[in-house]
């Protein structure tokens, strides 16, 4: 095993990986220790200079079977399982999420490359959600424990309509294309380290059993514990970096502070599991068909 050298970079989540050429093909035992540096940091950042869409998807295939780009968004030309995050696209991502949890089995993790960057912001933040749920107090903790959130890609966008053009409408009818809502438990247990996390978000729009508007301040405020700055990695590209996050206990963010400027990052997801809460109950689907997407991992 390569002489694999990790760095924290907050005290709850982020670490920089060195001494690995994630560009080569890794053994198992290298393979084991990124997987137990990302069950502890939940996020890791690998220079990833060199690296094109085929050794992003090798990289990604280390962790499981990789998905299709996107449910309703299309992919990379040519590229059929690598999504851009384009600039030019819109700035869907600008708001806190974990991503695709509007399906049955949301990816487990996600891999972010840096193409282009700004010369200036265009920062990627991502969340500590277990941490969040252990900063819940008790009260609180119990409540979240019994909940069931409903996610869907048709959601509360927080630009009104009549501010939004032609061409951001049509990338908002491409998203919506396939309607997808799904029940989750709003505290997910990890498969892999029996941890406890919010696993709210975007997404996630009505708490079952509640109206909107209630469900709207109970989300609201679990989420402030969530985005908690103690609780949040801020990280600033360079050129040729790889971020790989564990989608199934974090959120992320893209902050849109580039004055419009280019900005591009591919991304590759590995195929998630079906969420469970506490109470070993997995998540249902209430509308839309994934399998196109994303096959369901062991």
């Amino acid at each position: 095993m390569p002489d694999i050298e990790i760095r924290k970079v907050t005290a709850h989540i982020g670490a920089e990986v060195s001494g690995i050429d994630i560009a080569a093909p890794l053994d198992e035992t290298t393979v084991a220790a990124l997987r137990e540096a990302l069950d502890i940091h939940k996020a890791l950042v690998f220079d990833a200079v060199g690296l094109d869409d085929e050794g992003q998807q090798a990289f990604a295939r280390h962790f499981g079977e990789i998905t299709t780009a996107h449910p309703t968004v299309p992919a990379v030309d040519g590229a059929p399982n690598v999504l851009p995050v384009d600039s030019e696209r819109g700035r869907a991502a600008n708001h806190w999420h974990t991503d695709v949890t509007f399906v049955l089995n949301p990816p487990q993790a996600s891999t972010l490359r840096s193409i282009t960057v700004p010369p200036y912001g265009g920062e990627t933040l991502i969340a500590d959600a277990a941490a969040a749920y252990r900063d819940l107090p008790q009260p609180l903790r119990a409540l979240a424990d019994t909940l069931w959130a409903e996610h869907t890609n048709d959601y509360d966008y927080a630009v009104p309509e009549e501010q939004v053009d032609e061409e951001q409408a049509a990338q908002r009818a491409q998203f919506t294309s396939i309607k997808y809502r799904t029940a989750h438990p709003v505290v997910r247990v990890h498969p892999l380290t029996g941890e406890r996390g919010l696993f709210i978000g975007g997404f996630a729009q009505r708490i079952v059993g509640l109206s909107v508007g209630e469900s709207r301040k109970i989300l609201d405020l679990l989420q402030a514990y969530v985005t908690r700055p103690e609780n949040v990695l801020r990280w600033r590209w360079s050129p040729g970096q790889l971020v790989l996050f564990d989608n199934r206990i974090t959120q992320h963010y893209a902050i849109d502070n580039y004055d419009g400027l280019p900005r591009r990052l591919h991304r590759v997801t590995v195929a998630g599991d079906v969420p469970v809460g506490i109470e070993g109950k997995e998540s249902y689907s209430i509308t839309g068909d994934a399998s196109h997407y994303t096959p369901v991992a062991a």
